[in-house]
């Protein structure tokens, strides 16, 4: 039995882990705002009835507040985790790329912080969105038609 890579579709490859990674982004800069529940009643003209669905707002803020911080830190870590297994060239290039700070473009990275060409910033690129794709299962694989 033989394995062997897959051929995946490299645009749709390329967005998936283009979003994962910004999702990254977006985690750590910005800060969870944590809910609070309201403690003034809503009034209003038209009469309550009844609709037979309960509501307990204290309860979904309190898991909204808990669920919500650890599913971010989550992500981050598992993206952390699938960046660390590249190979050197690869991680530096996606942690200033992708993981540092917005507004960063690939000819800055490519020819200030790397020192390579661009044919080979977009091969390097490339193979780490191979490999992040599939290490964070995100791959879209060609259909064989």
């Amino acid at each position: 039995m033989s394995f062997e890579l897959p051929e995946l579709d490299r645009k749709k490859t390329q967005d998936a882990v283009e979003a994962a990674l910004d999702k990254y982004r977006m985690f750590k800069l910005i800060s969870f705002e944590e809910r609070e529940a309201t403690t003034t009643a809503a009034w209003s003209k038209t009469p309550r009835s009844d609709t037979g669905v309960t509501s307990d707002q204290t309860g979904d803020i309190a898991a909204h507040n808990i669920d919500a911080p650890m599913a971010r830190k989550l992500h981050c870590e598992k993206i952390e985790r699938a960046v660390k297994r590249l190979h050197p060239k690869e991680r530096k290039l996606i942690e200033e790329r992708y993981m540092k700070e917005d507004y960063v473009f690939d000819y800055v990275v490519y020819s200030q912080t790397l020192g390579i060409s661009e044919a080979t910033y977009y091969k390097y690129r490339w193979r780490a969105f191979y490999k992040l794709a599939l290490i964070l299962e995100i791959a879209v694989t060609k259909k064989n038609e």
